[in-house]
């Protein structure tokens, strides 16, 4: 499962008639802006189209994983989003600065992500800093749920 694939059953929910959907995404990722400029939200058949200047990779994907992690969003695609210079495609700002996808699993914990990733249970801060825009409370996850995993530097 890459940034764009989700869990169509699986996350918040934003709305509860497909006619909203569009509009409370939009409010969703705008209360956080990750550095979408100029959003504009679309939801068609459990897909949400976004649109607008993204600042950097990792504000395409902060928003994408936004959007995606929405009960009855099933895919993210990000075609209208016109990329920051050095990044050439969607799928390339997926994988930039070597980021990696984690989707949550019951029974775990940010700690136990952490161990597995940097093998330090105490770098959960790094996953939560990370992901604010999709975690609020480092000890509210939930299963089904997708997150970045920062590279270790």
């Amino acid at each position: 499962m890459g940034l764009f694939d989700f869990a169509k059953d699986i996350g918040h929910r934003l709305f509860s008639e497909e006619g909203q959907a569009a509009r409370k995404i939009e409010e969703h990722i705008n209360e956080n802006n990750p550095g979408i400029k100029n959003l504009k939200v679309d939801y068609r058949d459990s897909v949400a189209y976004l649109s607008g200047e993204a600042d950097s990779a990792e504000a395409l994907q902060k928003a994408a994983l936004m959007a995606g992690n929405i009960k009855g969003v099933e895919e993210v695609k990000v075609e209208g989003v016109k990329l920051p210079a050095g990044v050439a495609s969607p799928q390339a700002a997926e994988t930039y600065g070597d980021t990696q996808y984690y989707v949550i699993q019951s029974g775990d914990t940010l700690s136990k992500i952490a161990q597995q990733f940097y093998k330090d249970p105490n770098k959960y801060s790094k996953i939560f800093e990370a992901n604010r825009e999709v975690i609020k409370n480092p000890d509210l996850i939930f299963p089904g749920q997708k997150i970045r995993i920062p590279t270790e530097h």
